[in-house]
């Protein structure tokens, strides 16, 4: 019973300090959030296989930093992921 506890345990800690990384969001729900640098625009975003790709652009002088929010939608709704990127003005 105290091992079971322990292994218990030792999964929900190195799932608390693997929040926020991408394969575990992709893979079992959870947040990530990527800050881009000041002046770059996002223009499109994919996965393959565990890594996150995005394709970015400088912003031009008539746009403004957006926040785009993705968000999976799964079969049953439990491992529901959301990626969040935040652009930055100049």
């Amino acid at each position: 019973m105290i091992k079971k506890t322990i292994l218990i345990s030792f999964i929900f800690i190195c799932m608390f300090f693997l929040f926020g990384c991408q394969a575990i969001t992709k893979d079992f729900g959870g947040e990530t959030i990527i800050t881009l640098d000041p002046g770059v625009k996002l223009e499109e975003i994919t996965w393959k296989e565990d890594s996150l790709w995005y394709l970015t652009r400088p912003m031009q002088e008539n746009e403004k930093a957006e926040t785009h929010i993705f968000k999976q939608s799964s079969n049953f709704g439990v491992f529901s992921g959301t990626v969040t990127i935040i652009e930055q003005d100049k």
